[in-house]
């Protein structure tokens, strides 16, 4: 795999324009997401202070002072016994993707997590359309943790999510 020529740190304000366009263009045009609209900078905002207040990690990987992809991980579900869980995400800029990336912001994830105590880390891959996705958590240690069939229907089709997780 190439060493990506890029820097992985925490987001900042400045970055999420950024965040909220590479978020909005799989809302609109995949099924990674089960969004069907973009979410506005004030929904990104409050993420990011979201995160930031739970100690959770929230990051960017930036090529050439350029933002092309970020990655967080947040509470799997909001009931007290899953406080030790949480559920990560990553994307990249369309054009930024297959170069090792998403593996350079997925490896850093992990590492936040593990310093803010999660225990366990819940990937939920929408399939089809999620190989890329389900191989990068593989390469990570995540294990398959069950399917669930059709639970979602977006671009005039039904979809599963794959489970996947890594102990901590």
């Amino acid at each position: 795999m190439p060493v990506p020529a890029a820097t992985v740190r925490p987001v900042r304000r400045a970055d999420l324009p950024t965040v909220a366009a590479v978020y909005g263009h799989y809302a609109l045009h995949s099924v990674a997401t089960f969004d069907e609209t973009p979410r506005s900078l004030a929904e990104w905002e409050l993420k990011c202070g979201d995160l930031a207040g739970r100690g959770l990690p929230f990051l960017v990987a930036e090529e050439a002072e350029r933002v092309v992809g970020f990655a967080y991980a947040g509470p799997y579900r909001p009931k007290p016994a899953y406080r030790y869980t949480v559920e990560d995400t990553v994307y990249l800029a369309p054009e930024a993707t297959g170069r090792g990336l998403g593996a350079a912001l997925l490896g850093e994830l992990i590492e936040g997590c593990a310093r803010a105590g999660a225990q366990r880390i819940i990937a939920v891959i929408a399939e089809p359309g999620g190989d890329a996705s389900a191989a990068l958590h593989r390469r990570f240690g995540f294990t398959e943790a069950g399917r669930l069939t059709a639970v979602g229907y977006k671009h005039g089709r039904r979809l599963d999510t794959l489970l996947l997780q890594r102990a901590l």
